[in-house]
């Protein structure tokens, strides 16, 4: 077996600067299924927006290590170099079951399969070259899959699972960093590591001491404010729109969800499926996005309420088709020129992390004599108050020659809108 701790080398960062890796931890990073992310970008569409946002899931992986490494060498609780071991290494694996596109496989993923690119990362896990070389290095696959994804359920170590997966977990605190720095959209700029060194744990759960609480409240206004600008830029959201569009066409051609092969599945990476895509029945979705001819935000409305109506818009994809069909027949287009946009779906990127609900970070301070005394967050900010408005935005896409139709189809059944939603970027 490899020394568990000797280190092989440093992986240079534009974000921490050198990364430090171990033995045992290259060799998973050299199995194939973790060199796949290399090729399966970080955030697909977005480069029709910001050019620079061609990263992908593979130094995001490693950044997650990084932090995963970060705050267990941090946490008193624990003190086992085997335990620090295990968080790095789930954490490197926690995106490994991401299809070609990232999230923008996924809604296809879950309605052909009943499957999630958590549950691939488990399968991939336990299944591919990656569980040979955990039990090369006397680790367990079926514990660091688990761990990966957030699921161990410790009932007396939660904070395990949260590190990974959780309010302020590392996968979040190093896509924000990371796309902010590649987008250039500025709003990474949250002093983590201020987090991470003010962690603890309390009543087994992770927490963040009352001392960071402006960082904190950084972190979340960053996440707020990078899902409006990036993840749900409606030119961004367009180009994905006609990715998932073409996919769904050339489903059956293509047989992408004919066989539970886990080779295959691991065969598809970002250059493969465009490639088959250009060669199918989408090809001209395909040309259009090359070329960058994208669909058009018609009308777009923010909701700051709850609304039973717009819960079910959000939530139900045959009524979205019902109201798509309307908008349709009253703007005298086809019922495929007409799309319905909601951040809740799950080809947004990181759409499971704009609903976190900001109350549940625990939080807490420490007396002289070291007690934790937990903390209502509320009380103690403002603006970490003010986050829990709700919000979602609708948007209307279509071709660029139906837009003005559309958009006066739109409002009259859906509402009027306010004048920015006019402007196209």
């Amino acid at each position: 077996m490899k020394n568990s701790s000797k280190y092989w080398g440093f992986i240079k960062d534009p974000l921490y600067g050198y990364i430090r890796i171990t033995e045992q931890e290259k060799l998973i990073i050299d199995t194939e299924p973790v060199q796949r992310l290399r090729r399966i970008k970080q955030l697909a569409g977005a480069q029709y927006v910001y050019p620079a946002a061609n990263h992908t899931r593979f130094e995001h992986s490693l950044g997650t290590m990084h932090l995963a490494g970060a705050i267990a060498n941090n946490l008193p609780v624990i003190s086992e170099e085997l335990e620090k071991r295990k968080l790095r290494i789930a954490a490197l694996l926690h995106d490994v079951g991401h299809g070609p596109l990232s999230h923008l496989f996924e809604p296809l993923l879950s309605k052909y399969m009943g499957r999630d690119h958590e549950d691939m990362s488990l399968r991939i896990i336990r299944e591919s070259a990656i569980s040979r070389a955990l039990e090369e290095i006397d680790l367990d696959s079926e514990e660091i899959s688990l761990l990966a994804v957030g699921r161990l359920a410790d009932q007396k170590r939660p904070f395990l699972d949260q590190i990974v997966r959780s309010s302020v977990d590392v996968d979040k605190m190093d896509f924000l960093l990371r796309d902010s720095y590649h987008t250039g959209a500025g709003y990474g700029t949250i002093d983590i590591f201020r987090l991470i060194y003010t962690m603890d744990v309390l009543e087994g759960n992770l927490a963040v001491d009352a001392t960071a609480l402006s960082t904190l409240e950084t972190f979340l206004l960053a996440r707020l404010e990078s899902f409006r600008a990036i993840y749900f830029h409606r030119t961004t959201r367009a180009a994905q729109i006609m990715v998932i569009k073409a996919l769904e066409e050339a489903k059956d051609e293509l047989n992408f969800f004919k066989t539970d092969s886990l080779q295959e599945y691991l065969k598809l990476d970002d250059s493969t499926l465009w490639e088959m895509l250009k060669n199918s029945r989408s090809r001209k979705i395909i040309q259009d996005l090359d070329n960058r001819k994208l669909l058009k935000c018609a009308y777009e409305k923010t909701f700051f309420v709850r609304d039973q109506l717009v819960t079910n818009i959000f939530n139900n994809e045959s009524v979205r088709s019902q109201i798509e069909e309307e908008i349709a027949e009253k703007a005298g287009v086809a019922h495929d020129d007409i799309t319905i946009d909601v951040p809740s779906l799950p080809s947004v990127p990181y759409h499971y992390a704009i609903d976190v609900e900001p109350m549940s970070i625990p939080i807490f301070y420490k007396t002289k004599t070291g007690e934790k005394v937990p903390q209502k967050l509320g009380e103690l900010s403002r603006i970490v108050d003010s986050l829990r408005v709700f919000l979602n935005i609708m948007r209307i896409y279509t071709k660029d020659e139906f837009r003005e139709d559309v958009r006066k189809a739109s409002i009259d059944i859906l509402g009027e809108v306010p004048l920015s939603s006019l402007l196209s970027y």
